[in-house]
């Protein structure tokens, strides 16, 4: 069964960075299609970034060239570098994967394990 552990939340100044981590329990997280989307009160869970099987990473407009996604392979973990962090930026992130597909996007249901997920909070 995998499991998805994320960390690394906290409350931050606009401007400032963090950076996300999710351990994979219980399967290889190269061998998984993974994702970060994150939800703020109030309105639907998006889609941050992606990262395949073959490390394609892809982006959502809002976050590129501030966000990176990337994996650890010999720590089983996914990361997400959050730099020049906007108070629209708040959220509860989380990480997601899906087994037995390369490719991944933005559609939660692609998604079969999800994480609790990490709070994140900008201040202006």
């Amino acid at each position: 069964q995998v499991q998805l552990v994320e960390s690394g939340g906290g409350s931050v100044q606009a401007g400032g960075s963090l950076r996300l981590s999710c351990a994979v329990h219980g399967y290889t997280a190269s061998r998984l299609c993974m994702a970060w989307f994150r939800q703020a009160p109030g309105k639907d869970r998006e889609g941050v970034a992606s990262i395949s099987t073959v490390s394609f990473t892809y982006y959502a407009d809002s976050v590129k060239g501030r966000f990176t996604i990337s994996r650890g392979n010999a720590t089983n973990t996914l990361y997400l570098q959050l730099d020049i962090l906007k108070p629209e930026d708040t959220a509860m992130y989380y990480c997601a994967a899906v087994s037995m597909r390369n490719y991944c996007y933005f559609t939660p249901l692609e998604y079969n394990y999800w994480g609790r997920g990490t709070r994140v909070t900008v201040s202006s």
